[in-house]
This record gives structure tokens, sequence and C-alpha cells, in this order.
């Protein structure tokens, strides 16, 4: 279950930079949905760390995070898609691979 909420807490953890993004156009619901999504992203972050190692739970968390919120800035705002950012998610997502297996 803990991996589930690990999931759970990535997932949000890509929807608070969405919210900072669309707070440049929409300040109040924009801020709203992103301070909303951080307390519910530390939330699930907290149970996952009942059973996950911290540092693992980390990682995986802020790589859910970062690869996400490029995804969407992409599809959704044009954010360049280039062979280096690319890169740097095969890296991010490497290293999340990696530390789910050792633990």
């Amino acid at each position: 279950m803990a991996w589930i909420y690990l999931i759970i807490a990535g997932a949000f953890e890509i929807a608070w930079p969405v919210g900072l993004k669309i707070a440049h156009t929409h300040k109040i619901g924009g801020t709203v949905l992103a301070v909303i999504t951080m307390i519910i992203s530390g939330f699930f972050l907290y149970l996952a760390q009942k059973t996950i190692p911290i540092g693992t739970a980390y990682a995986v968390w802020t790589g859910i995070g970062a690869a996400g919120a490029m995804a969407v800035g992409i599809l959704f705002w044009n954010d360049p898609l280039t062979f280096w950012r690319i890169l740097g998610v095969i890296f991010i997502v490497g290293g999340v691979v990696m530390l789910k297996l050792a633990s």
C-alpha cells in the first residue's frame, strides 16, 4: 500500500507546479490549487514513509514530480522538447527504478 501512497503523492507533486503556472493568469485559483495539492502530496508522502525508506521515498516522489511536470509543460504549455531534457528525464526515471529495485 505504501507504494500506492507514494504514486498518489507523486501525482499531486506534479499538480502543484501546474497550480503555480496557472497562477500567472488566475492568481487566486492557481495559488489555491498549488497549496492544496502541496498539502495532499505531503500527506501521502508521509503515509508512504511509514514503510518505505526516506531516501527512496523522497527520490521517487521528486522524480515523479519532475518528470511529470516536464511532460505537462511540454503537452500544455509548449515547453521545449530537446534531446537533453529527454536524457535528463531518462536519468531521473532510471534512478527511481534503481532505488525501487534496491529497497
